[in-house]
Formats: structure tokens, C-alpha cells, sequence
């Protein structure tokens, strides 16, 4: 079905190259995200961030940060539910700043950080960055003006989002883009899309589609639309766990979802799905060329 396949690339088409970046781990318990698993066996999985670089326009578009150096400043409220009752155990060698730098990426040469979504796994540490444009999806506004210390129970801090440097999308007047409802054609040159990822996960949830090479090669990078491969393939189900609670707001939902992102990989064979906790991904990566100031080969 042509419908469900991507826009061919154009005469000097424009495309991404993308660089993987290690920002911290958390060791959670497998049953918060996969069915039918015992409480006590826990998964760490990394918090990838990654880094779009337009390959003819000095812009680079930054996809989540990951978990920030000094998480034990996260909201009080937040920090009892991830540590006490998610049991969560969080590591961070390096933050996302860390990454770029080390990378040979200056902090001011980071046009846009898009955010996912607002969970402390992706967040990172807003501050450092001066002078870029976030870009966040509309009901992003709604959790960030409901955050913490105005809130004591917020999930954010009040002050993640840079006044007068945010964009909220709202992705209702989206068209469509191969299975995906809504996309947005980020710079008009159809090199990076922003896709509307449902609010199966959390509301305002993004994924980012991007070529990766001027022939026809892509990556998906699906943020937080499933924490284990399993899903994916219709191997396992998404948890629902009693104390743990689930990863996802609304399973129907997220499935739905999930069953886009299978058309997408079984119409274009030459699309990189990667999550944002992509375990065996970063295991058979981790320290290699696809992480700054390498990037990911183009399939």
C-alpha cells in the first residue's frame, strides 16, 4: 500500500545526520513494562538522547536530554514515587551536556531541544541551554504551568520551559505521513518530521522521523511508545502492575500506536526504529561510532 510508505527523496534531497547521546540509566523493575514477569526482576535501561544535524542548514535539533546530573534536585513528590514505590535506581556518569561537549558540540550551537514528553528520563536539565528553542507538544503547557515548587506535587520543574523560547505544537492540523496520522514537516524540506504520537503514553507524546541519507534511508525514533522490543513484535504485553502502576496512560492507545510504528517497518524496509530506551541497541553500540561525535550509519 503506497499510502503507508514515506515521500521518496527529492532532487538534493536534504536529510539528518543523527548521533546517539549516553545520558544516565534507570534500573526498574521489568514488570512496570512487560506482562507476566516476576517483581523482583529488574531491567536498567539507558536514556538516550540524540542529535539531528541538518546536512546543508548549521542547525541541530536536539531530541530529549535524558536524566540530569543532579537528579536528586528532581521534584520531592517525584523523587518518593520513582525511588519508593517504582523502585527505581537511577545512574548518571554523564548528562546530556556532558555528551555534547565531549561530543565537540557547543551548547550554543543546539538550535531546537525538542522534548518528547515530560517524564524525568527525558527532561534533563534545561538551563544550560541559553539561546535554543524548545519545542514541546501543546499539552506540555498545561503539566509545566502545574510544576513544582507552585505545585508541591508537580512532576516538572515551573521553570523547564524558557519563556519566549517555547513552541507548542498542536498536532490536530497535521497531515498525514505514511501510517501516522499526524506529521509535521519540520524545516519544509522533508529532512526531519515531528510525529504526533498519541497520548497512549503521556499526553503531547513526539516522535521524530528523519531521512538519514539523501538516497532514501530513514530513522524513527520512537521516545517512550514502548520501553522493550518484546511489545514491538507482539512478543509480550505491555505491564499493568499493581504497585508499580504501568508505563503507559492508555494501553488501547499506545497499542494502536505500537501497531503504526509495525506498518511503518514492515512498508519501509530501510527505516532504523530506535526507542529512547533501547537496551539492545545501546548494548551492541554503547562507546561506538553512532554516539556523538559519530553518528548512526544510514540503513
Amino acid at each position: 500500500n503506497a499510502v503507508m510508505s514515506l515521500p521518496p527523496p527529492s532532487q538534493n534531497q536534504q536529510f539528518c545526520n543523527v548521533s546517539a547521546l549516553d545520558a544516565g540509566s534507570a534500573r526498574a523493575p521489568l514488570a512496570w513494562i512487560l506482562e507476566g514477569v516476576p517483581d523482583d526482576v529488574k531491567i536498567t535501561l539507558p536514556a538516550l538522547a540524540f542529535l539531528l544535524r541538518h546536512s546543508t542548514k548549521a542547525d541541530a535539533f536536539l531530541l530529549d536530554l535524558g536524566i540530569r546530573k543532579d537528579w536528586q534536585a528532581l521534584p520531592p513528590g517525584l523523587m518518593s514515587r520513582i525511588t519508593d514505590t517504582m523502585q527505581f535506581e537511577i545512574f548518571v556518569e554523564q548528562d546530556a551536556v556532558e555528551a555534547l561537549v565531549k561530543g565537540g558540540v557547543q551548547l550554543s550551537d543546539v538550535t531546537h531541544v525538542c522534548y518528547s514528553h515530560l517524564h524525568f528520563d527525558h527532561i534533563g536539565d534545561s538551563a544550560p541551554f541559553k539561546q535554543s528553542q524548545f519545542v514541546v507538544g501543546e499539552p506540555a503547557r498545561a503539566i509545566v504551568s502545574n510544576g513544582y515548587p507552585t505545585n508541591p506535587n508537580g512532576i516538572v520543574p515551573i521553570d523547564l520551559l524558557p519563556e519566549g523560547r517555547t513552541t507548542f505544537l498542536d498536532p490536530a492540523g497535521w497531515p498525514a505521513l505514511g501510517p501516522f496520522p499526524h506529521a509535521l514537516d519540520f524545516y519544509g524540506d522533508g529532512s526531519l518530521y515531528v510525529v504526533d504520537a498519541g497520548s497512549g503514553h503521556m499526553p503531547g507524546h513526539l516522535n521524530v522521523l528523519a531521512r538519514t541519507s539523501a538516497d532514501g534511508g530513514w530513522i524513527y525514533l520512537a521516545g517512550d511508545s514502548a520501553h522493550d522490543w518484546r511489545i514491538i513484535k507482539g512478543e509480550g504485553k505491555v505491564g499493568r502492575h499493581g504497585i508499580f502502576g504501568c508505563a503507559h496512560m492508555n494501553v488501547e492507545e499506545t497499542e494502536q500506536h505500537l501497531a503504526r510504528i509495525r506498518t511503518l517497518m514492515e512498508k519501509n524496509p530501510r527505516v532504523r526504529v530506535l526507542l529512547a530506551h533501547d537496551k539492545p541497541w545501546y548494548e551492541e553500540n554503547k562507546g561506538g561510532p553512532a554516539f556523538l561525535p559519530g553518528k548512526i550509519e544510514s540503513l
